[in-house]
């Protein structure tokens, strides 16, 4: 069973899920590649009526206005991974899903997107689902260590960090 904010949305569509909260951002195929950032932009949209929206994702992502017109399949991964965030917010989400949000990054744009989850973590909810180590637990309050499909660690992000257990389910 899976519910969200005291529903049952386990047989739930995406629409429905989308409608009640969730925002939900892939680990591949985030973006529809062969429309521009702007019309990518615009189907994020469709459910929300304040015509502002866009105007504070690509406040939140500068690089994306200067990309409005360009196909995003040929955005860099760094930039694609921005606007499929930044589509996925314009549903006004209580809660965002990220599925590795830095795979396929380059290192300089993990830095980025970190300081922008960051600041979205103060205003909504962000599960994320990520390898980068420091990404994670430097946005996340709370983490879960998974090893070979099990919770291995839990606790407060600090003190899962200095765990001297996480060195070994990293290096094993």
């Amino acid at each position: 069973e899976l519910s969200f904010d005291g529903r049952d949305i386990t047989r739930r569509r995406t629409e429905e899920r989308v409608r009640s909260g969730i925002g939900y951002v892939p680990q591949e195929h985030s973006v529809f590649a062969r429309l521009s950032v702007r019309d990518n932009l615009a189907v994020g949209s469709l459910s929300n009526s304040d015509a502002s929206a866009v105007d504070r994702v690509l406040a939140i992502f500068p690089k994306l206005g200067q990309r409005l017109d360009q196909p995003a399949g040929t955005l860099s991964g760094g930039e694609r991974k921005m606007l499929a965030i930044g589509r996925a917010m314009l549903g006004n989400p209580k809660l965002l899903l990220l599925d590795e949000p830095t795979e396929g990054v380059w290192i300089g744009v993990i830095e980025e997107i970190t300081e922008r989850l960051i600041e979205l973590a103060k205003n909504i909810s962000v599960v994320i689902v990520e390898q980068h180590l420091d990404l994670a637990l430097r946005v996340a309050d709370y983490a879960y260590v998974l090893d070979r499909g099990r919770v291995a660690l839990q606790g407060e992000a600090g003190k899962v960090r200095s765990d001297p257990e996480l060195l070994r389910y990293l290096a094993p």
